[in-house]
């Protein structure tokens, strides 16, 4: 299929475009900067995006050159995964502002998008929404970056239905991989690779840890599935589902014999939970992909751990 994906430069996006090029679908990836704009992890991952898709440069979702991309070509899916992600983890993202600039002109993209023969319009989401995951009885947005990526969803979700377009929707929980951000796993990374013991602070959240290249190939999957026009499909992958201080000592017996580190760890004693205490996805995406190698994912993350931490 010919495929159109915005948010591409972010760690999932890149891995999406991996997997669906390797799929065999035709990519076209839109960014809202300039080619040479992009330093640092970001332009690692474009670099890697570039070999597998045509890049168009300077074209924000819903803005004048990304409603002439998709009114000029044919795209039989516009899988939006771009959002706003300035300081989202902070409690001054504004909720309301952010989906706004997420859905900029929807009605007239999925129009133009379907009028030229498209079908499906895939919209990601996160287990950190209200009313997505599991584990948590309130099911309440995490943060304002969960209640704006949900506000975002109901409003494609009325706009693909206006038009008639098909609506997938993948929810991601916690990635991990190569190309990731500081997050987490990073963290502990650096730490080991210093020769220092790393603290994990809240070891009795239960979480839902999944490997990048396996989240990639059920986002193909899901690809490879659409609904029809006018119907919905929702898939919600899970990955190592555990505490994460279970997670952390999964993370160290992997990494340990990979790179020589000591992988030591600290798990704090937890007595604040300002979070739910488990959100969750509820689809095991290793059963569903049984071609998923395990082995290789571990032997790329240490790779890549090794790479970033030298020098």
């Amino acid at each position: 299929m010919r495929i159109l994906i915005t948010g591409a430069s972010s760690f999932t996006g890149s891995h999406f475009v991996g997997a669906l090029a390797a799929a065999g679908h035709h990519i076209t990836a839109s960014f809202r900067g300039s080619a040479d704009s992009y330093t640092g992890l970001r332009r690692q991952r474009i670099d890697y995006v570039a070999q597998r898709a045509d890049c168009v440069w300077n074209t924000g979702f819903g803005d004048d050159r990304f409603l002439a991309l998709i009114g000029g070509e044919r795209f039989d899916v516009l899988c939006h995964h771009g959002a706003e992600v300035t300081d989202y983890r902070s409690w001054d993202y504004d909720p309301l502002a952010a989906s706004a600039a997420n859905t900029r002109n929807a009605r007239a993209v999925l129009r133009q998008l379907a009028d030229r023969g498209g079908h499906t319009l895939v919209s990601t989401g996160s287990v950190f929404e209200p009313f997505e995951g599991s584990g948590d009885p309130q099911r309440r947005a995490f943060n304002p970056y969960g209640l704006a990526k949900h506000i975002s969803h109901e409003v494609l979700r009325m706009e693909a239905h206006h038009v008639g377009l098909g609506l997938a929707k993948f929810v991601i929980p916690n990635p991990f991989g190569p190309f990731e951000d500081m997050r987490f796993t990073s963290y502990l990374a650096r730490e080991w690779a210093a020769g220092r013991t790393p603290c994990v602070q809240t070891p009795d959240y239960l979480r839902d840890n999944i490997p990048v290249s396996l989240l990639a190939l059920a986002y193909a999957a899901l690809i490879a599935r659409l609904p029809a026009p006018g119907s919905g499909l929702h898939a919600a992958p899970a990955g190592y589902v555990e505490s994460q201080g279970a997670f952390a000592r999964r993370l160290a017996a992997a990494i340990a014999p990979r790179t020589g580190w000591a992988c030591a760890l600290d798990l704090a004693h937890q007595s604040a939970f300002p979070e739910p205490l488990i959100r969750i996805n509820p689809e095991s995406a290793a059963l569903a992909h049984p071609e998923w190698d395990e082995t290789a994912a571990w032997d790329a993350l240490a790779a890549y751990y090794r790479m970033i931490t030298a020098g």
